[in-house]
């Protein structure tokens, strides 16, 4: 009877020693810090006298941007610190000069109380003038400090009235200071000039422009950046495609913009050295109105122009974006230090522009490029999508055959002990 509470205690403690060795890996304790500094975002709205305008679904723009503004504060992530700024919502008089400096923090940068945040959007009324670049300049500063993403995203239906201070330079001069802010631009119903000015803004940081006629599309795209803030991505490179594979620009792994034109293609290049394979997907926006029937094309091609694989996707309807992608891998050399294979990607799209609507410039386009370890270089496992939780699985199936078999064994003794007495 000793002997059989022994065996029964030993299999209890190797079973325990093991669980307790698998059930929370190094490094991975819940509730540990991430060391990673919380993003950040600054809504500018424009508050001047045109969001009177009764031209958004039977609604004046300024309630449907606050109807948006509502839905956007309910679903934003804890994790995000986001803050409101204001342009034209105090100055209602004609003097250019003090209309100009009409912008202010309506709700401050930082953890989000969402029903501290909504009264004081309650509050807003169309008011005075346009001063885009201050407040950009203004929403720069909004956001100081940390190392976490930051984004600025502008909502406005008039372009900037306080000229000469140009909101493209403004968005410049925030890109030349390297500190990885992006702003993103809506345009609420917006004239060809509108849109061309906050396009400009948007690629000068590497950001989105976003065409809104609809409540619902504000509230979508505001909540898409919002939550993009939040992810961990890298901020979008902006990058000139080239109209041939010669001469195209080289790309290393990353996030990548350009604008691609109708009827156009656009070229990059990616070296990919022996054991690694090349991953890359594009997606195309559609920022003005196109006619139904669309497609998208992601092309890898050699540089003596023969087509090694494709990625498409087509369509029909009115869309916004749509994406493609591709994976090319690549056999190992033999030789240790054979050079790396040029390949070219090509991107073009088939969307064609609606009655009156500007061809230019192009559609903008996010390229992301990876270039990683092939299979035969990466775990097996790690093929079917484990990863490094192969030794997990490992250690599972180690205890259960060790279990079966010291239960088999019990239970066989407890057989013979029975058969004795």
């Amino acid at each position: 009877m000793i002997t059989r509470t022994r065996l029964a205690a030993g299999a209890c403690a190797l079973l325990a020693a093991l669980t307790a060795g698998i059930a929370v890996p190094a490094g991975a304790a819940a509730g540990e810090p991430t060391g990673r500094d919380a993003p950040k975002v600054d809504l500018v709205l424009d508050v001047s006298g045109s969001m009177r305008a009764r031209d958004i679904d039977g609604q004046s723009r300024m309630a449907a941007a606050k109807q948006a503004f509502n839905e956007v504060l309910d679903a934003t992530p804890e994790e995000v610190e986001l803050g409101i700024r204001t342009l034209g919502a105090n100055y209602p008089g004609d003097d250019r000069r003090t209309g100009c400096k009409d912008t202010a923090q309506l709700y401050p940068v930082g953890p989000l109380d969402r029903t501290e945040a909504k009264t004081a959007v309650a509050t807003l009324t169309p008011t005075g003038w346009t001063p885009i670049g201050p407040a950009l300049l203004k929403a720069a500063d909004d956001l100081d400090g940390g190392a976490g993403s930051k984004r600025i995203v502008l909502i406005s239906d008039g372009e900037d009235t306080c000229a000469p201070l140009d909101p493209c330079e403004v968005a410049r001069e925030i890109a030349a200071k390297g500190i990885g802010l992006t702003i993103d631009t809506l345009g609420l119903v917006p004239t060809a000039k509108l849109s061309r000015q906050l396009s400009c803004i948007a690629e000068a940081t590497g950001g989105t422009y976003t065409s809104v006629e609809h409540q619902d599309e504000l509230t979508d795209r505001v909540n898409e950046l919002v939550d993009r803030a939040a992810d961990p991505v890298v901020t979008p490179v902006p990058a000139e495609g080239a109209d041939r594979c010669a001469g195209a620009p080289a790309l290393k792994s990353g996030l990548y913009t350009d604008r691609v034109g109708f009827g156009q293609q656009r070229w990059y290049r990616v070296d990919v050295p022996p054991g690694k394979e090349l991953r890359a997907s594009v997606s195309v926006a559609a920022d003005r109105a196109v006619n139904p029937g669309y497609g998208v094309l992601l092309r890898a091609v050699t540089v003596k122009g023969r087509e090694i694989v494709r990625g498409e996707a087509a369509g029909t309807g009115r869309t916004d974006v749509i994406s493609t992608g591709l994976r090319h891998p690549k056999a190992d050399s033999d030789e240790e230090d054979a050079p790396a294979e040029a390949v070219c990607l090509a991107v073009a799209h088939s969307f064609s522009a609606a009655s009156g609507v500007r061809t230019t410039p192009g559609l903008p386009l996010e390229l992301t490029v990876d270039v990683v370890d092939g299979p035969d270089e990466a775990a097996d496992v790690a093929a079917f999508g484990l990863g490094r939780g192969w030794w997990l699985l490992g250690v599972l199936i180690l205890t259960g055959f060790l279990a079966g078999l010291v239960w088999g064994w019990l239970s066989r003794w407890r057989v013979a002990v029975w058969r004795t007495n």
